[in-house]
């Protein structure tokens, strides 16, 4: 199962994306967890510690990766047919959450030189583990679905938008969700989280109902969740109702497509 994680910046779709990890590995499956966005942070939500997430190199910013990938003998000139199944296996990194996780990085061009090396490397990456690869993937993404390209986008079973009740936040959400609607993707829909009560829900589902979408998961508010993101400590799955709902939509998504 392929599993996509958008949203606005800062509605929790990090934690959620490495919950969902987390649930998927310790069930017994192997996951690959891709961290795709911009401003990546995945790394402490599977258990990382900060120190050991910065000494991660990011595919986009590995260029002798990159350079091995699409370099040829030929000034200016690039490889347009190469492998990527080994990047997987020598560049991801296994986490305490059981998941292997690969960050991608941002593709830079300004002042950088020409992009065209990392762009083609990532969008091979991304195909491959998103169409020829067997574990389940969670992909933590930024919003939109560009990221998964004209040839990948039918590969993904599900893309989750994340939102708060916040009027902005339930905006973009829709937007991705409409985006993604003229893909093949089986199932798009809302996931709610740091849901504080009934109004709270309320609200968010009269808007998804005004759009015409699903509401995949409900994700209480979880005061030990809020302060793990001050202090930087792990959060006690056991303990997190959170994280009890986490994955119980992992749950849900599980039968929905099952083999």
């Amino acid at each position: 199962m392929k599993i996509a994680v958008c949203g606005k910046g800062g509605v929790g779709k990090t934690f959620i994306a490495g919950s969902l990890a987390g649930y998927f590995s310790s069930a017994g499956r192997p996951v690959i967890a891709i961290d795709a966005d911009s401003s990546p942070n995945l790394a402490p939500n599977l258990g990382l510690t900060q120190g050991e997430a910065s000494r991660i190199v990011p595919v986009a910013e590995n260029s002798e990766l990159i350079r091995m990938k699409t370099g040829t003998e030929y000034s200016g000139v690039m490889r347009l047919s190469f492998t990527v199944d080994d990047i997987i296996s020598r560049y991801g990194v296994p986490t305490p959450s059981g998941a292997n996780l690969l960050v991608m990085g941002t593709v830079k061009a300004m002042g950088s030189g020409c992009a065209c090396p990392v762009h083609s490397v990532i969008k091979a990456l991304m195909r491959h583990l998103v169409v020829e690869r067997d574990e389940v993937v969670i992909l933590d993404m930024e919003a939109g679905i560009e990221h998964l390209g004209r040839g990948t986008a039918g590969h993904v079973d599900v893309l989750l938008a994340v939102t708060d009740a916040n009027r902005k936040s339930l905006e973009i959400a829709a937007t991705i969700c409409r985006l993604a609607k003229g893909s093949e993707i089986r199932t798009i829909g809302l996931v709610a989280n740091r849901v504080t009560g009934a109004q709270q829900e309320q609200v968010i589902r009269a808007f998804a109902d005004a759009h015409d979408l699903p509401v995949l998961g409900l994700i209480p508010f979880d005061q030990q969740v809020s302060d793990a993101g001050v202090t930087g400590e792990a959060v006690d799955a056991t303990r997190s109702r959170a994280v009890q709902a986490i994955e119980g939509l992992a749950k849900n998504l599980e039968n929905t497509h099952a083999r």
